[in-house]
């Protein structure tokens, strides 16, 4: 039986290469990675990228299905990163104003990455 610290660890690598998959794709599509794993008194947001049109909060989850990794963002958790993505706009020039997404980043098993624009229908 594998411990729980070495589940863990592979896990958080695991974790840390799906935000990685994903940084890349909104990289490829013209987009700046502005923050990893920024944490504010709310909680933390996974990536925040940045383009001439606003800024994008970005939840990433990674399971062995696109389907079980959408399955895993609860209404807790998408209140947490609203919240916290308000406490990072009180920084931007634009404060509360500025334009933002929130965008559900899905990475299966094979490490394919599906985006979900405006997953939260906030912003």
């Amino acid at each position: 039986m594998v411990n729980r610290s070495v589940r863990g660890s592979v896990s958080n690598l695991a974790g840390r290469a799906a935000e990685q998959a994903v940084a890349t794709d909104y990289e490829r599509r013209g987009f700046t990675i502005a923050h990893r794993r920024w944490r504010g008194a709310a909680g933390e947001i996974d990536l925040i990228a940045r383009d001439t049109e606003g800024l994008v909060f970005i939840e990433v989850k990674k399971s062995s299905s696109f389907e079980a990794a959408a399955a895993r963002i609860n209404t807790r958790q998408i209140q947490r990163i609203v919240s916290a993505a308000a406490q990072f706009l009180e920084h931007e020039p634009d404060g509360q104003l500025t334009n933002v997404r929130f965008d559900a980043a899905l990475v299966d098993a094979s490490g394919a990455v599906q985006i979900i624009e405006n997953a939260f229908g906030h912003g």
